[in-house]
């Protein structure tokens, strides 16, 4: 394919920043001074670097490019409509408008070409680092034939700045991610005005301590043969993770706007608008203007991927023995009937859900081939150990076990970029009052649906001595507030098997809470499959005077208490709810059937009791914070106990 007319560059650029312009001018809402910078570094990846067809934006051996900087998503959506990835300029005119495909922040799987959902500054470096241990892990595992790709991020001040880009960089850097370049746009501006009003960083001392190779371009933010120069230069470093630093000028070449704080929004009008298109030789009476002959050059760089893709597609068709394997990897689910090597236990048996989860990690690790776990310096404790296999590090690219040491921010993060980029079912675990750390990727792996699962261990007063800071109370109602998030609270071992079968076998992330201390494996668990629903009866009686809803560990309690209530005459149904998100799923019908209408219901949770008015009558909980003291004794103190629970449960029947 030929390469870009070279009379056609600077004309390009302009178009782009044009766009970049006219888009948040017409919204007027976005931010045009980064994107307007960037022009050039943007035209150089999509028509010189990238690797990609735009015939095919899911292609899985695309070169990944991930905005981090999501506020300049005009500059990702301009480039996703110049090569012909399915935008159109009228999608661009409608750009922050309900319904449309250009929507303020990135969006992944609203709008083709988007790898990821970026918005809250971080996230994206972050998330680039888990695209890069895919790929990296897909191209040990089976070759560089099906996968042998690079991962591209963009980042800014606000992204550096930001707590999450030092976890995830030293991260990159300790692993050696040498197929991951990101770019510094250094324009020292933020909102509030010049960067040094409040950093005084040395980026390239910073990326470089980390372990990475840094190139600082200096002043080559217009010079498209420097910027190219650069990247291939980073390109030729297979060991370890490039910073390739960038000093720009935000909203160039703007007369009036240039360097300016207020460029970091929308702060180019009318007047402005037409002074910067005269500059830049566009026709300052039009908005939305794209010469044909720029088009047609930019949708000819767009499919300068095809040959590589058609290449690509007969490799993987003579792949042999390990096709299948690899299709599993892709989907990010296990081989044909793997969930039968899922483990159950005996009734009268005692053991933590901690514990029963990682003997169900380790039972199908080998039949759920993309499983890679690990804890944020929490593995064994959260039971995300996996016998028998490999770190995941530079040392071992393919291994299974993943340690992201103390870093639960990125953990989260790095977790979704790894799940988006498919190959992997990325599974991480710590304390489940850790997860206030993590909630912002919680929250994006939910808005995007991310097949990531989190394993949140720890998870009532039932953690014991270590006391109130440990001890999450407000923590499971909280997440089960993120829409489209699944939060499974499983009772025993049969029922964490259960829920592992689901968040392995659904799409979108899954949380797992689970318990420090031994619980009782309960009668009925093993052979119902109630979990899928959401909520089952586990326990009846003919005509109950009383239901008592449970979660976790406190479902044996709520069996203890039914029994209590039965020595007194009262007949108790236990009804286990190990996630509320699939019980609201269910019809009516059986929603009335699990939870019938008319008879008094009552909750134990050893948490916040917020909410759970949605489901019954008195709720049974912990609104305070916990002590320090045996697990057991301050569950007894604070009343989770069958004792309390007859007593309240007999108070709610009445005389």
């Amino acid at each position: 394919m030929a390469a870009f007319p070279a009379a056609l560059e600077t004309p390009g650029i302009s178009v782009i920043r044009g766009l970049a312009m006219d888009a948040p001018h017409r919204a007027r809402s976005g931010h045009q001074g980064t994107a307007m910078a960037m022009a050039p570094l943007a035209h150089v990846l999509w028509t010189r670097i990238l690797r990609y067809d735009a015939d095919d934006p899911a292609w899985p051996d695309r070169d990944r490019f991930v905005l981090s900087a999501g506020h300049a998503s005009i500059l990702l959506y301009s480039m996703l409509h110049l090569t012909g990835q399915g935008l159109t300029l009228d999608d661009l005119r409608d750009f922050r408008q309900w319904g449309s495909r250009t929507p303020g922040h990135p969006e992944v799987g609203h709008t083709a070409g988007v790898e990821v959902t970026t918005g809250p500054l971080g996230q994206g470096i972050a998330n680039a680092v888990g695209m890069a241990v895919a790929e990296r892990w897909l191209r040990h595992r089976f070759g560089a034939e099906v996968c042998d790709h690079r991962v591209f991020a963009l980042c800014s001040d606000g992204d550096l700045s930001e707590g999450i880009s030092h976890e995830a960089s030293s991260l990159a850097g300790h692993q050696g991610l040498g197929r991951l370049i990101c770019f510094y746009d250094d324009n020292r501006i933020t909102i509030d005005g010049p960067t040094d009003l409040c950093l005084s960083d040395d980026a390239a001392q910073r990326f470089a301590a980390y372990g990475w190779h840094v190139l600082d371009l200096g002043e080559a933010a217009e010079d498209i043969d420097a910027l190219e120069s650069g990247i291939k230069a980073a390109m030729a470093v297979d060991d370890a993770p490039s910073m390739i630093i960038v000093r720009s000028h935000i909203a160039f070449p703007s007369p009036g706007q240039t360097d300016n704080h207020e460029a970091h929004g929308y702060s180019l009008f009318d007047d402005e608008i037409a002074a910067t298109k005269a500059v830049m030789g566009l026709p300052d009476d039009q908005s939305f203007h794209v010469p044909a002959d720029v088009l047609e050059a930019y949708r000819a760089a767009g499919r300068r991927g095809a040959t590589h893709r058609s290449a690509w597609q007969q490799r993987l068709a003579a792949l042999g023995p390990h096709r299948s394997e690899y299709e599993a990897c892709r989907a990010g689910r296990g081989l044909p009937g793997w969930e039968n090597k899922l483990p159950s236990w005996s009734a009268g048996e005692s053991v933590a859900t901690r514990k029963a989860s990682s003997a169900c990690l380790n039972a199908v690790a080998d039949v759920v081939p993309g499983l890679v776990a690990g804890g944020a310096d929490l593995t064994g404790n959260t039971g995300t150990s996996l016998s028998g296999f490999d770190p995941l590090d530079s040392t071992h690219p393919a291994g299974r076990q993943l340690y992201f040491g103390i870093r639960e921010h990125a953990m989260g993060a790095v977790l979704n970029g790894a799940a988006l980029h498919g190959g992997l079912v990325p599974v991480g675990g710590t304390f489940l009052v850790f997860s206030d750390y993590m909630r912002p990727a919680v929250r994006l792996a939910a808005l995007s649906q991310a097949h990531s699962v989190f394993v949140w261990s720890h998870d009532s007063v039932g953690v014991g001595e270590d006391g109130p800071t440990h001890q999450p109370i407000e923590h499971v109602m909280s997440l089960r507030a993120i829409p489209g998030l699944r939060v499974f609270r499983p009772a025993d071992g049969n029922e964490v098997a259960q829920a592992w079968r689901l968040a392995l076998d659904l799409d979108g992330p899954s949380a797992m809470i689970l318990t420090r201390q031994n619980v009782p494996v309960l009668e009925g668990t093993a052979t119902s499959d109630g979990v899928a629903r959401g909520a089952y009866t586990l326990a009846d009686q003919p005509s109950p005077d009383v239901i008592l809803v449970g979660t976790g560990s406190e479902v044996s309690v709520c069996v203890e208490a039914a029994a209590a209530l039965g020595a007194q005459g009262a007949a108790a149904r236990v009804v286990s709810m190990p996630c509320w998100e699939l019980f609201a799923r269910q019809d009516a019908s059986y929603r009335g059937e699990v939870l019938p209408p008319g008879v008094p219901k009552l909750s134990v949770e050893a948490g916040v009791t917020l909410g759970w008015d949605r489901w019954v009558d008195l709720p049974v909980g912990i609104d305070r914070f916990g002590a320090s003291a045996p697990g057991s004794a301050v569950l007894d103190k604070l009343g989770i106990n069958a004792a309390n629970v007859a007593d309240r449960a007999a108070a709610l029947i009445g005389p």
